[in-house]
Order: C-alpha cells, then structure tokens, then sequence
C-alpha cells in the first residue's frame, strides 16, 4: 500500500505514525522532514525481511488499530510508542503468530467505525469501540473471522457513511460502493458480501473515492 500525505507546515506537534509488516510501529516528529533532498530523505530503518506497510499524519493522541492478515487487531494509545528520529526502527506494536503478518494500521477514535474488507469480498464493519484496547505490543482481538469463505483480510480503514470506496481484485475489476450500504455487525461476525468473484480472482485493494457521480450497482 502507498500512502500519499499532503502537508502545508512541518509543525513540532503532529507526528507521521509508521508500521511495518512484521508489526513494529514508529513514531517520529513531521518537522524532522521537512528538509527533504533530491535524492530523498531517510524515513525509517528497516530489517531485511520487513517492509514498510502504512504510514499515517499523527497528533499525538489518538489510537492506533494494526489488523493482521489473519483477523486480529490490535488498539492502543498512540502516546505508547515514544517519539524517535528518522533513521530509527520501530518497536513491536502487535505480536504475531507464526505466519501472520500485518496488513493496514489506522489512528482511531473511540466513536470511529472501522471497515474489515477480505480476499474473497466479504467486509464488515463495526465501531472501534468494540475492540478492546491493550497496550502496545499485544496480540489484540479479532476483527472478522478468517479463512473458509472469507479468506485472509486485505483491509482495514476507518470509515464513515457518508464515504464512497473503490474495491479492485487480483483480475482487474473494480467496483464503487457506499460504505452506507455495508452492514454494520459485531466485531467478531463473518461479514457479508461486498464484491462478487469469480473463479480464482481475489480482492486486492480498496480506497475512498470522491463522490459527485452515481454508483453502478452491477457488479
């Protein structure tokens, strides 16, 4: 996933939150980058094996949610991980079981509704509310149940109802919906269909959309 983040001021009190896909997490001050060269400035160290997975604009007090690919989610105070440099390594933010890897990290309110979207396009959404918080570093809890029909998660946002999504599959197609007409459901439920597949295509990707045009409802 890329992440684009428009700034007009590299002020002291917002921070760019990262996470990896090994599900280390790191926090550093915007104005450590506002000096950027040509060539690019570092933004984060990372291990050989790890890649970068999603970076967010921070005020420093919010919650962060990290999801793995095999349902769970972890939420805890921004104000856990400390401030460091750009050239840094994050610190573990979620642990993970043999296998599992993170998938999408989202700074959260408690009255935020979080959008869990998977391979074989089934998606729910439910309130953040719901998630118990733990502190940095735990196992968390789940957000949809995987595999079988499901399959592993793709993403997870959070959203609103008034957005608009695009959801893109393994074979090129793509779909707009209204995230209104997505059922909202407990965090532990299966979900309900979002995209129709066929034969051995998976959803790949999702990203909000600008409204102002009608919604095709053939999919």
């Amino acid at each position: 996933m890329m992440n684009t983040i428009c700034v007009s001021d590299f002020s002291d009190d917002r921070y760019l939150a990262f996470c990896t896909r090994n599900g280390l997490v790191k926090k550093t001050c915007l104005s450590a980058y506002k000096n950027v060269r040509v060539k690019g400035i570092k933004a984060i160290k990372l291990e050989e094996d790890d890649e970068l997975v999603e970076t967010h604009l921070t005020t420093g007090d919010a919650e962060l949610i990290i999801a793995t690919k095999e349902g769970q989610a972890c939420r805890f105070n921004e104000q856990d991980v400390r401030p460091t440099g750009r050239d840094t390594m994050g610190v573990k933010g979620v642990t993970l079981n043999t296998g599992d890897s993170v998938v999408a990290m989202a700074p959260v309110r408690p009255e935020d509704m979080l959008l869990t979207v998977t391979e074989n396009g089934y998606g729910k959404i439910s309130s953040v509310d719901d998630y118990r918080k733990t502190r940095r570093g735990g196992k968390g809890v789940i957000t949809i149940k995987t595999g079988g029909r499901n399959g592993n998660v793709v993403a997870v946002r959070k959203v609103d109802q008034t957005d608009e999504l695009m959801i893109t599959s393994k074979h090129g197609k793509i779909i707009r919906i209204k995230v209104a007409d997505i059922r909202v459901t407990g965090r532990n439920a299966m979900g309900v269909k979002v995209m129709n597949l066929h034969d051995d295509d998976l959803v790949t990707a999702l990203e909000p959309v600008v409204g102002g045009e009608d919604v095709a409802d053939d999919q």
